[in-house]
Parts: structure tokens; C-alpha cells; sequence
């Protein structure tokens, strides 16, 4: 929520000390503090494997803190401390080991996140023997490592299937969330959709805070009132104007609700963010805005047949080619396979058009995840088996020949014996796993019966209309 788009800072400010010490900062180049970090907590002689992992999970706690202005929304003046009780290790001046070096020059852009959201993971680790936690232990990567396991698989170990590696991701000055001037009634803007949203996620914790309907970017009489009582709240002067104390304060609090911050975050999906025309994106581009126009092109897919489905990898291949091409086709637009402005705008306009119709915004149980890639399997765990657990018991509500599951995020006997119910039901094939055929047929049935409960005012009835007859005659 408070930047857009993460990015690898140039430079990073560390304070010597625990938060509200009075130590020292020191501002260094965002390698060489990584250099740093991964000098000072594992050793240079461990599995290559094993370092490559620990790397990307400091680099990625590292970037956590950045993208979600940590400390600055509590109004300190550094990004992250070299307190291993709140950070990571950090001491200026120490020798940097040359492998550890070669490797950080080549992967500091490199970070972990889960599959669909948009914040740098929250890789918490320890070292695994005089303290544990429920992230990466780093001696016992290097046992995994040993074992024959891969980086990437050794994070996935720890952090769970339904992780990415994003590769090559910008590097910027340091930015601030704040636009540098305060926002009232009359504004209008991204920024004013920022704050509404993050009113409306927070008053869910919050309820004496009063609703914003809609959602539009104009700082109207609504959000005048949720911003007063949101200061009120939270000793703020009540004045219904967001300067920079009241803004980082919902930085701070929407972070805060949404356990960004945490290893098990609720995560901040990427259709939650508004997403402007990146420049023209083509066929060999990589990074964060190929990332985000496959997933907007995934969501298509699965109301438009003319779309075929792709990958989210964050590379601009044949397939999104293809995909973007059936996609200009439809519109009547030049089919060059190029996402300049025209196309981007039209692919946005269309996905958000899906979103606003069928999906609830401020309720995650009833949007659409794609499909991540990854099988999911009898011993599978993560969110990505939470949200096909929720799926289940939805449809299970008005077919009595699935039987609901429990929502673990484990992938159990019942949950395999309700799958393949519903294989089934729908005639897949019979085989207690879901692969993309089967996760995409339960994600359209499920997406069936939530619109078919919260019906819009142009969806379809259910039922034929004839000449004369109105709704309240049938009824």
C-alpha cells in the first residue's frame, strides 16, 4: 500500500541500535549493506545453495521494511536497525568475505514474495540452533543444501510452495509514500484512493470508523468524516485533513491490520493497487510490470475462451505474446503483440470491469487467484490451499455431493476426498489432485455461486422474463 511498486533502493539508513536508542545512523549503498548482513550472520565456507538462500532472505526482509516504511511511519528517521532482536545483524566496518561478495553483486535485485502479492516477503529466519522461529533456519539450510536442495527449494522448505523469486527488479533513489502536501475535501486522486482504502481495511478493525462508498478517488463528505474519526481515534488533531502525521499513521495501521509486516501476511494483492500504464512493454521484457499485465491477462482468461491461459512469471514470452494479441483482436485493435498505452488501458479497463462486478474488494474470500503453477497435492500447505478450501465450501453450500472441508491450509485426506467429488461432479479427470484444469474449473464454479448470491443489477436472474411480467409478479 504505501509504494506502489516495490523497488530496490539505492541507498538504505541503518540506526546502530535498537529502535529508540540513541545510536548512531549510517547510510550506505544497498549491496554493500546485504554484503554485510550475509557476512556478518552465515559463514562463506556453507553450500553455495545454502548461502544463495540466506541471501535472498535478507535481501527480501530487507526490502520488507522498505516497501512498507516500517520505521518513517513511526517517525524515525532510518529504514531498518542492526539489532538482531528487530532486524538483522549490521557492523559497520567489517571484512566482507569475496564469495559472499560476488554473490550479492549478482542477486541484490533479487528478492522472494509470495505467488500474487505485491510486497517483498517477510523472510524472518534464525540461525536455527540458539534460537528458532517459524521461518528459514539458516544452519539447517545448510543441512538441506548439503541434501541436494536447490536455493529456491530450500526457501520453499521453509516459507512455504506458494513463494516467487522476482529477478532484476528496479533500483531507485528512496521513496516516500507522502505526495509532500496534504490532502482535503475537494482532492482528488491516486492518492486519495490510497487513503480510502486504507480507511475502509482498517475500520474492519476499527468499526467506529464510518464507511466510504464509493471508493473513487474524490475526497468527498464521506472521507472527511472516516478521516476525523480515524484522528479522533488515534490522538490526531480531528481536523479531516491528511498531512503527513495523519498519512503515515494509516501507513502505519493498514500495515499493522494486514500483518504486512509478518511472515504469515494477509498480503496486499496486486489488483488492490492502482497500476498506471507502465510504458510499451513487448515480447523480451522482464521485471514488475510484465508481472502485473500477466496477471491481469490470467484473470481475462478466465472469462473470456478467446484468451488462453499463461503463465505469471514475470517474463514476456510467446505466450503472453499470444495472449496479448487474442486480446487486441477482440477490441479490434492493431494486433502487434505490443502493450503501448491503448492496449494497457483496455486490458485494465476490462479487469478492473471483472473485479468491480463479480469480485468484493474488501473481502478476500471472494476474489479470484489465479492459478500459481504449482500442483496442489495431498501434503500441500499454504494459502493457496486455504483459498481452495474456501472455494469447496462454496460450492459444497449448493451442491450436497462435495462435502465441505476444514479451512487448514493443509491439504488432507478430506480435502483430497472432496476434490475429487467434485472431479467428479464436473467430469474431470478422477485424481484427488489439482492441477491448473481442475483449480480453473473450481475457481469459475465457485465465482458462479458468489455472484449467483450477491447478484448484480445487470447479472443475468436466473430465470426467463416474459412479456409484462415483472420481478415482483414472479415473486
Amino acid at each position: 500500500m504505501p509504494i506502489i511498486n516495490p523497488y530496490v533502493p539505492s541507498y538504505i539508513t541503518v540506526h546502530l541500535g535498537t529502535p529508540n536508542s540513541s545510536a548512531q545512523n549510517v547510510t550506505v549503498s544497498f549491496p554493500d549493506y546485504i554484503k554485510n548482513v550475509a557476512s556478518s550472520e552465515i559463514y562463506p565456507t556453507w553450500n553455495e545453495s545454502a548461502i544463495y538462500a540466506n541471501i535472498y532472505a535478507q535481501i527480501s526482509f530487507a526490502l520488507n521494511r522498505i516497501y512498507l516504511e516500517h520505521y518513517p511511519s513511526q517517525g524515525y528517521t532510518f529504514n531498518i536497525t542492526n539489532s538482531t532482536a528487530y532486524d538483522q545483524a549490521f557492523s559497520p566496518g567489517r571484512n566482507i568475505f569475496d564469495n559472499i561478495g560476488r554473490i550479492v553483486d549478482n542477486i541484490f535485485n533479487n528478492y522472494i514474495r509470495r505467488m500474487g502479492y505485491a510486497e517483498p516477503l517477510a523472510a524472518i529466519y534464525c540461525n536455527g540452533t540458539t534460537s528458532t522461529c517459524n521461518g528459514l533456519s539458516q544452519w539447517g539450510s545448510e543441512e538441506l543444501a548439503n541434501q541436494g536442495y536447490s536455493s529456491i527449494n530450500i526457501l520453499k522448505y521453509y516459507y512455504g510452495y506458494n513463494i516467487e523469486l522476482v529477478q532484476d527488479a528496479p533500483v531507485a533513489d528512496l521513496q516516500a509514500s507522502y505526495p509532500g502536501y496534504p490532502l482535503q475535501r475537494g482532492s482528488i486522486g491516486d492518492y486519495v484512493v490510497v487513503i480510502q482504502r486504507s480507511l475502509v481495511r482498517i475500520a474492519q478493525n476499527y468499526p467506529s470508523i464510518p464507511n466510504i462508498n464509493p471508493i473513487d478517488g474524490i475526497f468527498g463528505e464521506s472521507t472527511e468524516r472516516a478521516v476525523t474519526v480515524f484522528q479522533q481515534i488515534f490522538n490526531l488533531t480531528p481536523d479531516g485533513i491528511v498531512g503527513k502525521s495523519t498519512w503515515y499513521k494509516l501507513v502505519y495501521l493498514y500495515v499493522a491490520v494486514n500483518k504486512l509486516g509478518e511472515l504469515e501476511s494477509q498480503g496486499q494483492r496486486l489488483f488492490g493497487i492502482n497500476l498506471s500504464y507502465p510504458d510499451a512493454i513487448s515480447e523480451g521484457n522482464r521485471g514488475e510490470k510484465v508481472y502485473v499485465l500477466q496477471y491481469f491477462l490470467s484473470v481475462l482468461a478466465q472469462f473470456y475462451d478467446f484468451i488462453p491461459f499463461i503463465e505469471i512469471t514475470g517474463t514476456f514470452g510467446p505466450q503472453t505474446t499470444e495472449a496479448v494479441i487474442a486480446f487486441q483482436k477482440s477490441e479490434d485493435l492493431p494486433q502487434t503483440g505490443i502493450v503501448n498505452d491503448t492496449t494497457w488501458n483496455e486490458i485494465y479497463r476490462e479487469f478492473r470491469g471483472i473485479v468491480t462486478t463479480v469480485f468484493d474488494e474488501n473481502n478476500t474470500t471472494s476474489r479470484f487467484i489465479p492459478f500459481s503453477g504449482t500442483t496442489l497435492k495431498l501434503g500441500s500447505k499454504g494459502e493457496e490451499v486455504v483459498t481452495l478450501q474456501q472455494y469447496i465450501n462454496n460450492i459444497s453450500d449448493i451442491n450436497p455431493n462435495i462435502a465441505p472441508v476444514a479451512v487448514t491450509g493443509e491439504y488432507n485426506e478430506e480435502t483430497m476426498n472432496s476434490i475429487m467429488q467434485y472431479q467428479k461432479e464436473f467430469g474431470l479427470k478422477v485424481t484427488g489432485e489439482v492441477d491448473r484444469a481442475t483449480w480453473n474449473s473450481i475457481g469459475g464454479t465457485y465465482l458462479d455461486v458468489v455472484s449467483s448470491k450477491n447478484p448484480q443489477p445487470t447479472q443475468y436472474p436466473g430465470y426467463e422474463l416474459k412479456l409484462g411480467q415483472s420481478d415482483a409478479a414472479r415473486n
